[in-house]
């Protein structure tokens, strides 16, 4: 059976409410262009074209967009060299990318922070699922070291930054993935859950930070785990790539990883 950039876009987009100014777009490539073969990726970078074509496929589904900006927009970026290189890689490939954003963060539950959930194995210790978070309960005393061994030991992360005792007991923990590390949503949260330790992708450096350390500073047993905003919500597009696989059995789907952005000196 063959299908059509269309038709996965319709699939993916089943359920989703679209939001007036949704980031879920087309971003290149047309909906009538037959899929040979689809990678996933948090990033589409230029790695991952590579990949991409080195796969045979010639559809990428995305978290992020390809062009260094939330809304995409790319009139700033017209004379600039590594855009104009990156842009006509993509052309002369015939790839066609679709950016996967606003849906798979509004489905129930969030895709992206159940895909992070999943890969640590924590589903069983779900508590509760809102909107923008899931709240787990450990009945083990976990220490916030022992937190931040297992997360790197299941997804591989190389450094993650943590504010408090390494030493306190986390029985009640928050995730947060992405670019949803700030006060306004963590510290209530915190509050309203009676949280020891939040965990997130990225935020403003003097929001929530700044809150665990004033609060450690005043002998309250409270933590933070940054992971960073890829590193978050890298496992939910790799569980795109495994519902897909079984939706369309009929396509090679793949997911590319991404490599860390930084190096730690």
């Amino acid at each position: 059976m063959n299908f059509t950039v269309r038709d996965i876009m319709r699939h993916l987009n089943v359920g989703a409410e679209q939001r007036e100014n949704t980031v879920d777009l087309l971003i290149a490539g047309s909906p009538e262009q037959q899929v040979k073969g689809v990678v996933t990726a948090f990033m589409p970078t230029h790695h991952v074209i590579e990949e991409t074509i080195r796969l045979g496929a010639n559809l990428i589904i995305s978290h992020e967009s390809p062009f260094y900006s939330h809304h995409g927009h790319t009139d700033w970026l017209a004379n600039d060299p590594v855009y104009q290189h990156k842009r006509g890689l993509i052309e002369d490939a015939g790839i066609a990318i679709f950016r996967c954003h606003d849906s798979i963060h509004q489905s129930s539950p969030d895709g992206i922070t159940e895909g992070l959930v999943h890969a640590l194995g924590w589903l069983p210790h779900v508590e509760k699922r809102m909107k923008e978070a899931h709240v787990l309960s450990f009945p083990e005393e976990w220490t916030l070291r022992d937190m931040a061994s297992h997360i790197r030991n299941a997804t591989g992360i190389e450094y993650l930054r943590a504010v408090g005792d390494p030493g306190m007991v986390c029985r009640r923990a928050a995730i947060l993935v992405g670019f949803r590390g700030n006060g306004n949503l963590t510290i209530p949260l915190m509050q309203q859950e009676r949280l020891d330790l939040i965990i997130a992708g990225e935020g403003f450096e003097w929001e929530t930070p700044e809150y665990v350390r004033d609060a450690v500073g005043q002998g309250l047993q409270k933590a933070l785990i940054m992971m960073g905003h890829a590193e978050s919500e890298i496992p939910g597009m790799r569980m795109l790539a495994d519902r897909l696989k079984v939706a369309f059995k009929e396509l090679n789907v793949q997911f590319v990883p991404n490599e860390p952005v930084y190096r730690v000196f």
